[in-house]
């Protein structure tokens, strides 16, 4: 579609140091969950050598009524002017992009092994498979350092309450209370052979930081041998 502007209609802390950005939909605008935009700031009171335009995973799926990307708050010009706009304000939009979506073949299994942030997609995927009522079978592995920082906990329990062939497994890497009832320490091939079985057969979805999506690629080859060809990727920079 052509880029058009649109509101910003909210915004809500999700974790820590992380927030959403809701966005009314254009009219007729459709998409595959998974997909991402570019959002181009108008006229900010700052900027910088990146220029004034980033592009945003959609958080929302597509049947859902309104939009939203969300990321990690880090002390840029973008990310300030962005976190200080009021409701009503309108920022440029261009999408949909990207084809880190969920394959069309519901008897292969998706294993999602997720770093922080790498997430906003991922809940689009899960939520419109869930919403659609989908035989894919889902695990999602999602690693954050504490319980706190990690976004969307609450979406991926409901998910899993409602869709039987979605699991969560959240996964503290570096600190989590007593009452935690999710994984604990690095994500590393024992712990996905404990929610993974079909190697060969299964479509692996990996996403966030470079390094960590680069270090589980080499560990579902490496030590797992899962079919490179059926490993997906997306990197989360942050800017």
């Amino acid at each position: 579609m052509a880029i058009v502007n649109v509101k910003l209609t909210g915004k809500k802390e999700l974790a820590n140091g992380t927030m959403e950005f809701l966005l009314e939909k254009p009219a007729g605008f459709e998409f595959r969950a998974g997909q991402f935009c570019d959002i181009t700031l108008i006229d900010p009171a700052e900027t910088d050598d990146e220029g004034n335009t980033r592009g945003f995973s959609l958080v929302t799926a597509p049947y859902e009524d309104y939009l939203a990307v969300a990321t990690r708050l880090r002390d840029t010009a973008f990310k300030r002017v962005l976190r200080d706009l009021p409701d009503g304000a309108e920022v440029k939009f261009d999408a949909p992009y990207g084809d880190f979506t969920l394959h069309k073949n519901e008897a292969k299994p998706a294993v999602f092994i997720i770093g922080g942030i790498g997430v906003t997609p991922v809940r689009s995927m899960i939520a419109q498979a869930t919403h659609d009522k989908t035989s894919h079978k889902i695990t999602l592995i999602h690693s954050n350092k504490t319980p706190a920082d990690a976004p969307f906990q609450d979406d991926f329990r409901a998910f899993a309450a409602q869709n039987p062939n979605f699991t969560f497994v959240p996964v503290a890497s570096e600190d989590a209370p007593d009452d935690w009832d999710g994984e604990r320490g690095r994500v590393d091939a024992a712990l996905v052979r404990k929610y993974v079985t079909d190697f060969g057969g299964t479509i692996f979805y990996l996403s966030g930081p470079p390094g960590m999506v680069k270090a589980m690629r080499s560990m579902l080859v490496d030590e797992l041998q899962a079919d490179e060809d059926n490993i997906r990727t997306e990197e989360f920079d942050g800017y």
